[in-house]
């Protein structure tokens, strides 16, 4: 399936970016730059808890027209998160298995999970070493989340082992929902 035929006609202009605490999640500011570039109205980013220690929010932050949701009070997501495309990207291991079991214990999970129940579309980029790719749980839960309607974007190794897909075919996985 295309990822125009994966659109099915939902468009929007909301884009979240959910970002886990891995070493890729340095790439979340050039993501983020990208998703403003890319024409969405609204570019919000949720970092999950341990986010913080890879990726400062106020250099998430000092992104224009990126606004940056820590807090389940936050204006920009109350009453309830407005729909909108959700890249979680990069996806650790354990932000990947926790997902793929329903376990929403952060504002990060909650969103993303909310968005797979309301079948808004979830772009899951996992950034996994060979080892936690190759563990059975990563492996159960790279199979179950498709089932849900999520799409996997899968981890690309040029030579140095699997690490988080490149910018440009993230961006591209989130592009067909843009509302033009």
């Amino acid at each position: 399936m295309s990822h125009g035929d994966a659109a099915g006609g939902q468009a929007f202009e909301i884009c979240y970016l959910i970002l886990s605490g891995t070493t890729t999640a340095a790439r979340c500011p050039e993501l983020l730059r990208g998703l403003v570039g890319l024409g969405f109205a609204t570019v919000i980013a949720i970092p999950t808890p341990n986010a913080a220690r890879v990726v400062a929010p106020r250099e998430l932050a000092d992104i224009e027209r990126v606004q940056v949701v820590q807090s389940y009070f936050d204006l920009a997501i109350r009453p309830r998160p407005p729909r909108g495309v959700v890249l979680f990207a990069p996806c650790s291991f354990k932000s990947l298995n926790k997902l793929a079991q329903g376990i929403a214990d952060n504002l990060a999970l909650s969103v993303a999970a909310e968005a797979i129940g309301r079948s808004t579309p979830v772009i899951v980029a996992p950034s996994l070493n060979a080892p936690l790719l190759n563990h059975p749980q990563a492996r159960a839960s790279l199979r179950v989340l498709p089932d849900w309607g999520v799409t996997i974007v899968p981890p690309v190794d040029e030579g140095e082992g699997p690490r988080l897909a490149p910018s440009a075919i993230l961006l591209d996985a989130v592009r067909p929902y843009l509302r033009r």
